[in-house]
């Protein structure tokens, strides 16, 4: 079959709402700074009632990536969920806008699109307290087959894997892509997430995924009895490529055969490391769909994650096509 999309993904469609605040802030809003944490709309109504001025931008992890990986050129399509209110036009408006094909249909009845609240502290780290609403219900009706056999890799987030429905749909699009010879991209996404889903995501790591994109955290989380190194030995041939990020230290890539240590790349001032890590797959992923070899996929993930973290936002403001002449 011929594969006429690069990477198709499945994901929460939310929008960010951002905005600068003090660490005392997140102290007291007693947060776990640098992770996320799910709210519901009450929460979420009292704590944007005590946040600075925000700035609404559309987010959600794996819609990040396709849309960085469309700034480089790439072909994509999300599958997700959005209501019929503001919010919902805003983002399916904002993904289309940057060359994503996203025509999932819109929920007729329940929860609102989500939001996503992000408070950004002096020292660049974002805390993220996100209401899903519709994003985080999906069934099998609502997996677009065809965009998953068309696709070179189907993607999808941990941060989906918190609704019974939900799980089982993503399940079955990992059939669908296994049949199609689709190779299947997972994000541990956050340390909440791995601590929720331990068991679950093991085994998935170990069963339906090909490439597996984590943080040093994330990757600690999921043997939290282990020392970082023993951890990088364990997740060394479990699936064909693990993608570690550690920050300033650069990116760990696993495969089979060794272990490829990519540096990071220096920028002057980091000002909010919201989407360093959709981003960084964003280019792993394009490098990948593109016949690079794996340090180089890694230096793309690298300039990408670079670039995002030097403004506001999980989007980028420049085309990233230019990375690719750098």
């Amino acid at each position: 079959m011929t594969k006429t999309i690069h990477v198709t993904a499945i994901g929460n469609a939310i929008v960010d709402v951002m905005a600068f605040a003090e660490d005392a802030m997140i102290v007291r809003e007693h947060m776990r700074k640098g992770t996320m944490q799910l709210i519901d709309q009450a929460r979420g109504d009292a704590l944007y009632a005590t946040m600075g001025s925000g700035v609404e931008v559309s987010g959600g992890s794996a819609a990040n990536t396709l849309a960085g990986m469309a700034s480089l050129g790439a072909r994509t399509a999300f599958i997700g969920k959005v209501a019929a209110d503001e919010l919902g036009k805003i983002f399916r408006h904002d993904l289309r806008a940057v060359g994503v094909d996203f025509d999932s249909p819109v929920a007729s009845e329940g929860a609102g699109t989500g939001r996503c609240l992000i408070l950004v502290t002096p020292d660049g780290q974002r805390t993220m307290n996100t209401y899903l609403g519709v994003a985080g219900v999906l069934a099998e009706s609502d997996i677009d087959a065809a965009r998953i056999t068309q696709a070179q890799m189907l993607y999808t987030e941990g941060y989906m894997w918190f609704d019974a429905g939900t799980k089982q749909a993503i399940r079955h699009s990992f059939s669908l892509a296994r049949a199609a010879e689709t190779k299947v991209a997972f994000s541990l996404s956050d340390t909440f997430c791995v601590e929720s889903n331990r068991d679950e995501f093991l085994a998935l790591i170990q069963d339906d995924v090909d490439i597996l994109f984590c943080n040093e955290a994330e990757a600690c989380a999921l043997y939290p009895e282990l020392g970082f190194e023993a951890v990088i030995k364990k997740l060394q041939g479990q699936c064909e490529i693990v993608a570690v990020t550690c920050g300033e230290k650069g990116s760990q890539l696993l495969t089979r055969e060794g272990r490829v240590h990519v540096p990071a790349k220096r920028v002057a001032e980091v000002v909010d490391t919201t989407g360093a890590g959709d981003l960084y797959a964003a280019g792993f992923l394009y490098g990948l769909t593109h016949g690079m070899e794996l340090a180089a996929c890694g230096a793309l993930g690298s300039a990408c994650a670079a670039d995002i973290i030097q403004h506001l936002g999980a989007r980028a403001q420049k085309p990233l096509k230019r990375l690719l002449a750098a």
